[in-house]
């Protein structure tokens, strides 16, 4: 099989379900909810590829979708995503879906040095 296909395996409770690892890292953020002209900014609890955990007190709606701007170490990335998990009184997990310019390749390398740095 190549590289880059997962085989099929039904859902399971206790499978992990991410296919990128995540990483305890707290990163500015700035949310714009798809429709609202004002943003959110807040920091990740976590971050991986495919997306991030936000902290909120009222969380975003499960399926909206969102344009996110991440600062690493001052480096803007843009990416758009969907809200995909939503915890009341605790905040939203964001989806990954599309980067712009090269904001994928800017995350990877900030996760590589994330995991470098001892």
């Amino acid at each position: 099989m190549p590289p880059d296909v997962q085989p099929f395996l039904p859902a399971s409770p206790n499978r992990e379900r991410r296919l990128h690892p995540r990483y305890t890292v707290n990163v500015p953020i700035e949310i714009h909810e798809e429709g609202s002209r004002i943003p959110l900014r807040v920091k990740t609890t976590d971050l991986s590829r495919g997306g991030c955990y936000i902290k909120l007190t009222v969380p975003l709606g499960v399926g909206g979708r969102i344009r996110a701007q991440l600062s690493l170490d001052g480096q803007p990335i843009v990416a758009r995503g969907r809200v995909v998990t939503r915890h009341p009184d605790f905040g939203n997990g964001i989806m990954f879906l599309e980067f712009e310019g090269e904001g994928e390749k800017l995350l990877r390398q900030y996760l590589a040095a994330v995991v470098a740095t001892p």
